[in-house]
């Protein structure tokens, strides 16, 4: 796919190497996240630890690697006075981190309703979604191209869920397999909006309210809101006592549960660095393009075959990446943040 763009292409796609890198490895963790969950579960329905609290340390993973970085380039004095300075951005973190909160919740009971490539496909409901809400905050039009280079990704990513429907079976069956996706679906849906606007909002507070301000101090921000968010969500469960007990603490040190949450605190900083360096939108690209390798990984890690609709996703998926490669968003640095200093 890559070797059907030109090197003006790849340099429009990725203004510098470390914004390509940063790329490549949003979208290796990703997939990794999205193959680990499953294999997590072991071959059952149900999880063997308490997914709210593989989240609430995970948000703490992160918080302790954002602050150890920015530690290591700043004095500890610094840091107190960059978040004393900075409340306001603080508290507008809590909009972001709310929903990623939700979003991040959810995954775990949609990843039981669905394999990894079916999860992933549907989410890719987002896209055009992602491209409404950034055209609504950045105060940038995408041209038609563009769209249409969406519009066929979003095709590409739909094209999988035909083959999905049940042909045999009972009607009790039947109703039992249209009940369970119609919930599935639910849920994908709520992850959806939650994940674009999250997404979208926390890439105008870096480039906008946050410009000035220190990327790990914005990280920091980030998972304080983020920790006290899934607080929050067990106390309104009433989980708070059931998810620190010791079996639920101790069912944490499993190799692949420890290896998820790694996994997903690296990622969470990449994503910060990813809407620092990129934007939104290729970033719904490197969402679809992470589809195409679970859907080849599971083949191999999670004995899932390949169907044709996923064949024919994946070469749909790939062309509107190449068309959207030869007609990227380019946003100044100065233009964006100007320009969103002037939103009301």
């Amino acid at each position: 796919m890559f070797s059907l763009l030109t090197k003006d292409d790849i340099k429009n796609l990725f203004p510098s190497p470390s914004s390509g890198i940063v790329f490549l490895l949003y979208m290796a963790m990703f997939v990794a996240h999205g193959l680990l969950v499953t294999s997590s579960r072991d071959g059952s329905s149900q999880y063997k630890y308490n997914p709210t609290c593989v989240v609430l340390m995970t948000e703490t993973i992160k918080l302790f690697i954002s602050t150890a970085v920015y530690l290591y380039q700043n004095s500890f004095t610094s840091l107190l006075n960059d978040i004393k300075k900075n409340t306001r951005i603080l508290v507008m973190y809590l909009v972001p981190s709310s929903l990623y909160c939700i979003y991040n919740n959810v995954s775990f009971i949609s990843l039981v309703h669905f394999n990894p490539t079916t999860y992933f496909m549907f989410m890719q409901i987002r896209l055009l979604l992602t491209g409404l809400i950034y055209q609504i905050l950045f105060k940038r039009q995408l041209s038609q191209t563009q769209w249409f280079s969406l519009a066929l990704l979003t095709i590409g990513c739909m094209v999988h869920a035909t083959g999905k429907g049940t042909t045999s079976g009972s009607t009790s069956d039947l109703e039992d397999s249209w009940w369970h996706l119609a919930v599935g679906v639910g849920l994908i849906l709520t992850q959806v909006l939650c994940s674009v606007f999250a997404g979208v909002y926390n890439e105008y507070i870096i480039k906008g309210e946050g410009a000035d301000v220190d990327i790990m101090i914005q990280n920091v921000f980030m998972y304080v809101d983020s920790i006290l968010c899934n607080v929050v969500l067990l106390a309104a469960k009433g989980e708070i006592l059931e998810t620190f007990t010791g079996d639920a603490v101790s069912s944490l040190f499993q190799t692949i549960v420890i290896v998820l949450m790694i996994n997903n605190a690296v990622l969470g900083i990449i994503t910060s660095l990813f809407l620092k360096k990129l934007n939104s939108i290729v970033k719904a690209f490197a969402s679809a393009l992470e589809l195409v390798f679970t859907a080849l990984l599971s083949v191999p890690v999670l004995g899932i075959p390949l169907t044709y609709q996923t064949v024919i996703a994946i070469l749909i998926i790939s062309l509107s990446v190449i068309i959207y490669a030869k007609n990227p968003v380019k946003i100044n640095e100065s233009q964006t943040k100007e320009s969103l200093k002037q939103n009301p």
